[in-house]
């Protein structure tokens, strides 16, 4: 489905915040989480089989749709409808459903290039934007049975009857961070070439095809910075809460507000954003 990115982040911004208390915020947390687990039951079984590709782009370039990738969304649609009624909706294949205030942010298949290719640097984005920013966020990852969940202040690592904390791990410097990015292909202009070129000649090593997987290694205290541009807003809401509960920075390229998307940057710790900041500029 193609929506019109503009009318879509105008539609679910606004001048404030929605209210959420802390028992609320715990309460979605805990709903996130279990989408993303039910998203996972309806991808796992269509994972590394036979299946029916299509492109959202046809003849401008491949973007890959599945039927793993509808089935996800619409299993996570249908149970935010039967508990939240009255909170809208944006997910990357079904497009926008206007609530009241509160907004979850779906992509079913972050990195479905990945996905239909058998490999496992994918996952599923669960987010509540609140207007201004997303207040609780997921990854998971089902093959590994691997969730990474946060709500700015607090990120934790769910697998098995394991709960533990995460943080992300101190770095000083840009010449010694382990950087990424999903592909180079993304940065298109010269502007964001330049950029990239910068980054990784900074940075001790660059590394692709992470897709949102990368994020969630930053949060564990494997990784230490993240690059991307022409991000969706459901491709980085989710993240936000994640890298952010771990100690990490996550913004723009200019420092600002990252949720709807454009240009990001993450990374572990604040000195090596700052310095990331001062490369891009």
């Amino acid at each position: 489905m193609v929506h019109d990115d503009f009318a879509v982040s105008a539609s679910i911004e606004s001048a404030e915040p929605h209210p959420v208390s802390i028992e609320e915020r715990a309460e979605y947390l805990d709903f996130a989480i279990a989408l993303a687990a039910q998203a996972g039951e309806v991808i796992l079984p269509q994972f590394r089989r036979p299946l029916a590709i299509e492109s959202k782009n046809a003849g401008t370039g491949y973007d890959p749709v599945t039927e793993a990738d509808r089935g996800a969304e619409k299993a996570m649609r249908d149970a935010i409808r039967h508990r939240y009624p009255d909170h809208g909706i944006l997910g990357e294949e079904f497009g926008h459903r206007p609530g009241g205030g509160l907004t979850w942010v779906l992509d079913p298949i972050d990195g479905t290039r990945g996905f239909v290719m058998g490999l496992v640097h994918w996952g599923t984005l669960v987010a509540l934007f609140d207007g201004r920013r997303p207040v609780v966020g997921v990854i998971r990852q089902p093959v590994l049975d691997e969730t990474f969940a946060g709500d700015g202040s607090r990120t934790v690592f769910i697998r098995g009857g394991e709960t533990r904390p995460l943080a992300a791990r101190s770095c000083p410097d840009l010449g010694a961070a382990l950087a990424g990015t999903t592909t180079p292909d993304m940065f298109r202009t010269t502007r964001e070439r330049e950029a990239l070129d910068r980054i990784e000649g900074a940075a001790r090593g660059m590394r692709y095809g992470t897709d949102c997987y990368l994020y969630a290694m930053l949060a564990m205290g494997h990784a230490d910075l993240v690059l991307e541009t022409r991000l969706k807003p459901y491709d980085v809401q989710a993240l936000i809460p994640v890298v952010e509960g771990a100690g990490g920075v996550i913004t723009d390229w200019r420092g600002g507000n990252p949720a709807m998307g454009g240009d990001v940057l993450a990374a572990g710790d604040p000195r090596v954003h700052a310095q990331a900041l001062a490369c891009l500029a």
